[in-house]
């Protein structure tokens, strides 16, 4: 019965390079003046192509990104900008990274950028494939101070030879203090094995994919979600709008490290009764 519900859900797709496909969403560890200004240093920054937005995060916390996409991309090239890149004064403050590891489906690459300001050209050969990757600041220039937070002002992922994202994309990228908690990537079965993977984006509109554990051929189902106050609704097929539960964070713009979406009735039958918010 669980297997037919989710088979009147999922449509099968075929996994396939989706070039022009911009990043859904963008999460972070930490970042500085979060709870005060949380869109001063936010996460999104790193996507706008703009020097004079930035992220950064205090100096003894770890720097890590998580990025979703909308579909699998083959990332052939990044183009980071390392630093606080809004003044010379800051970029010299203020610790820089040095080398980054990207991590795709399978496979992790290093790079490792200059000390100095403006997007450097960093080629992935053979390319990274993946919906959704992570980017973790292993190595660091140090700032003025022992102690100075360590920021990165862009990040450019390009495919193809095309850029999936820039200066096109900074108007998507506004700060929503409601939004923030939901945004990413929920996990549903077994703990530290998900085989389910329930993502939300910024456009309005989320994914679930279900990667069977025997090999059988991944699915995926994606429709139209709506936030309004504390109501989640999904618009299903073919069940039609769908109420979730979702609890808030202890202040605006913070997901519990515990928190969990919960679904009810046939939905949950066929996709699980909960999602994590970890693996």
């Amino acid at each position: 019965m669980r297997r037919l519900l989710l088979a009147s859900l999922l449509s099968a797709t075929a996994a396939s390079a989706a070039p022009n496909v911009p990043p859904g969403y963008v999460q972070a560890s930490d970042w500085l003046e979060r709870t005060s200004q949380p869109d001063r240093y936010g996460p999104l920054n790193v996507l706008d192509g703009r020097d004079s937005t930035t992220w950064c995060v205090s100096g003894d916390a770890p720097a890590s990104f998580t990025f979703g996409f909308k579909d699998i991309v083959t990332v052939d090239e990044v183009r980071v900008y390392t630093g606080d890149g809004s003044d010379r004064a800051a970029f010299k403050a203020r610790a820089r990274a040095r080398k980054l590891t990207l991590t795709g489906i399978k496979e992790a690459r290093s790079v490792s950028v200059e000390d100095k300001r403006g997007l450097q050209v960093v080629p992935l050969k053979p390319g990274l494939r993946g919906a959704r990757f992570t980017l973790e600041v292993s190595e660091r220039f140090p700032g003025a101070k022992d102690d100075a937070p360590v920021c990165v002002t862009d990040i450019v992922f390009y495919a193809g030879g095309k850029a999936l994202n820039g200066t096109w994309l900074a108007p998507k990228l506004r700060y929503n203090g409601r939004l923030a908690p939901l945004l990413g990537t929920w996990f549903g079965g077994l703990k530290g094995a998900p085989h389910r993977f329930l993502s939300f984006y910024l456009d309005g509109t989320y994914s679930l994919t279900e990667e069977p554990l025997e090999g059988e051929v991944s699915t995926t189902v994606s429709g139209a979600y709506t936030l309004s106050g504390e109501k989640l609704s999904l618009d299903v097929p073919p069940h039609g709008r769908v109420t979730v539960r979702f609890p808030r964070g202890d202040s605006e713009g913070t997901r519990s490290p515990d928190a969990s979406l919960a679904f009810d009735g046939p939905v949950a039958e066929a996709w699980g009764e909960e999602f994590r918010s970890q693996r």
